[in-house]
């Protein structure tokens, strides 16, 4: 059930108050989509779909219209606008018709899912006549989908790129899933960002310093502990002994943690004395002495994480070691490097109804021909050749619909766990072939903030 304390009248964007009184006389619906566009040129030419659970469980499941939430929106609209232009009565009939329960379908892929862009991700649209309004009245909350969506994505492509790497140099997926940590808390926005950011990717990895994600993992799609870390050392840590003294701060670290991986922040100073001198020599004999489960992770928190990263792997392939000795990290670019431009969020209106008669629309701009929209009725199927694709103008076959009602009438119709999502995203072995992912240096520069 949605949250008592958020009023769901005032979470859109102003000028959708007055919609209601612009819409053709007797339309009875609205008929919405949500898509990430293609764009010509774009790294992204897939979207993993996420995040829509959370919404809906958080701010539209259940009784959203009360009176005093009604009253609060109608005060605070006269003193914003200066005129009365809320449509009070409007939502107080969704308050006694319909008990304060939004009367809106919404159909989705199911979460966790790989779509090609350009493709139909979820559509909007009113069951009861009377609340035609209410379709893009939601607008501003559901496209705020482009957040996880567009976190699990570059997520995603990031474990492309590892897994071929590790796949190269080891013959073995092991240890995958632990390959990119997420450190991105602190650089987001808001908790809500670090949450909804943290949940996404761990979609595709188990391993983060973001708590907030984990506990949205837990409580939204019902993973009692969906993200793992280790001991680890920040530059306090270290520096508090002094400069002369970061042997003993390495030290007392590895007396600490005596058992289980942990990791050492080793740049605070000079990276590679500490490397090749004080961890490559003077406490060489108590790294070796470690279990096999209890491996040392060595971190440089500096420099070109660029550069860094391909003299890392240059020099782990002239030493014949595999992918297997090393762990990556990112920072906010993984969670806060991005925007709703970033694989071309929108949520366009396509069919309607008037006077009892259906009409497809759409919009065509000359002057940004990529931000036509698609029209009419649409669904989502598998082609004869094995290819996904949005069938428009209500031409689909209902048999053959990959989207599947997860909202009615204030009503959870579909509840996905994160094994179920998690299962959905997995890398398919065609995504691992070489030569598909040339771009991966750049991809890497640009997201990638820390590296283990």
């Amino acid at each position: 059930m949605a949250a008592q304390d958020f009023n769901f009248l005032l979470a859109t964007d102003s000028y959708k108050i007055t919609h209601y009184k612009q819409y053709p006389p007797n339309v009875s619906k609205i008929y919405s989509y949500f898509e990430c566009r293609q764009k010509k040129g774009s790294q992204f030419s897939e979207v993993v779909f996420f995040g829509l659970q959370y919404l809906l469980k958080k701010y539209l499941t259940g009784p959203v219209v009360t009176e005093d939430k009604i009253q609060e929106a109608k005060l605070f609209y006269q003193m914003h606008f200066k005129q009365a232009v809320f449509d009070e009565e409007g939502w107080r009939k969704v308050l006694e018709k319909h008990n304060g329960r939004l009367p809106i379908r919404i159909k989705a892929v199911p979460e966790g899912k790989i779509i090609p862009r350009g493709n139909v991700l979820f559509t909007v649209e009113n069951t009861d006549q009377d609340f035609y309004w209410l379709t893009n009245y939601i607008e501003t909350m559901l496209v705020q989908m482009w957040y996880p969506i567009t976190v699990a994505t570059v997520s995603r492509e990031f474990k492309k790129i590892l897994a071929k790497h590790l796949k190269a140099t080891s013959g073995s997926m092991e240890g995958l899933d632990l390959k990119l940590h997420d450190f991105g808390y602190r650089g987001v926005s808001s908790q809500e960002s670090a949450a909804l950011g943290g949940a996404a990717h761990l979609v595709n990895f188990c391993g983060t310093d973001t708590i907030a994600g984990v506990l949205m993992a837990q409580r939204y799609y019902g993973c009692p502990m969906a993200g793992f870390s280790i001991p680890a050392a920040e530059h306090s840590t270290i520096i508090s002994w002094g400069k002369n003294k970061e042997k003993e701060a390495f030290e007392r670290i590895l007396d600490q943690f005596l058992s289980g991986p942990v990791s050492v922040v080793s740049d605070s100073y000079d990276i590679f004395n500490a490397c090749k001198h004080i961890w490559g020599d003077e406490l060489k004999e108590r790294v070796m002495e470690r279990c096999e489960d209890s491996c040392l992770v060595i971190r440089p928190d500096s420099g070109d994480p660029g550069e860094t990263l391909i003299e890392i792997l240059a020099k782990l392939s002239d030493e014949g070691w595999s992918a297997e000795n090393v762990l990556f990290g990112c920072g906010s670019s993984l969670l806060q490097k991005l925007n709703r431009d970033t694989l071309s969020c929108a949520f366009k209106c396509s069919y309607v109804e008037t006077n009892g008669k259906g009409m497809d629309v759409y919009k065509q701009p000359v002057t940004d021909p990529s931000k036509g929209s698609k029209r009419g009725r649409l669904s989502l199927r598998r082609n004869s050749d094995g290819f996904l694709e949005t069938i428009e103008r209500g031409a689909g076959k209902p048999e053959e619909d990959l989207l599947v009602t997860v909202f009615e009438n204030g009503n959870l119709m579909k509840d996905y766990s994160l094994d179920e999502i998690r299962k959905n995203a997995l890398l398919q072995d065609e995504e691992l072939n070489p030569n598909l992912y040339n771009h991966e240096q750049e991809l890497l520069h640009n997201h990638i903030s820390r590296i283990h």
